[in-house]
């Protein structure tokens, strides 16, 4: 595949990354855990970013410290602590890089379909699908910053580490 497609959608999604991590980072005590649930929303947005990371969706198991509550409509048993979701960024952030940096023009356009087959997408697409939905909730987490702070990361326009 070429490079140019790779490092693009590098360039991209690892921006959506940044602006994840950029708004958990700045996330103050008070808000982690108030009424908007900051927590939860980073922490559902990296559990479905590592699940839709997986090409074999059927095969997908989180790291160990988190649970599949997101797949029974729960809330996990714990609060998640900064530490634990910027570590998850990480992972996934080396998830993303091992599959871009891997991927050939045929495994684009092979099929990612989840357990219930209600997902059935080329890995292009869920690879786009993926970034638009860090996207949504790293903006949702900048809108709660700015209503409870008066202050958000600033916009990424792309990622500073190369792929």
């Amino acid at each position: 595949m070429e490079q140019l497609v790779k490092e693009s959608l590098w360039n991209q999604f690892g921006a959506s990354l940044d602006m994840l991590e950029n708004a958990i980072r700045k996330c103050p005590p008070q808000v982690w855990n108030g009424p908007g649930k900051f927590w939860y929303n980073a922490y559902h947005c990296l559990f479905f970013l590592d699940y839709y990371l997986t090409m074999r969706p059927r095969d997908f198991f989180p790291p160990e410290n988190f649970s599949f509550s997101e797949f029974n409509g729960e809330m996990p048993n714990r609060v998640y602590d900064r530490s634990e979701l910027t570590d998850y960024v990480y992972y996934n952030r080396d998830k993303l890089r091992a599959l871009i940096t891997g991927l050939t023009s045929q495994q684009l356009s092979e099929r990612w379909i989840n357990a219930s087959g209600r997902m059935n997408y080329s890995v292009l697409e869920i690879l786009l699908y993926n970034m638009r939905h860090v996207q949504h909730h790293a903006a949702q987490l900048n809108l709660l910053l700015r209503q409870e702070l008066d202050d958000a990361p600033d916009w990424v326009s792309r990622t500073e580490e190369d792929l």
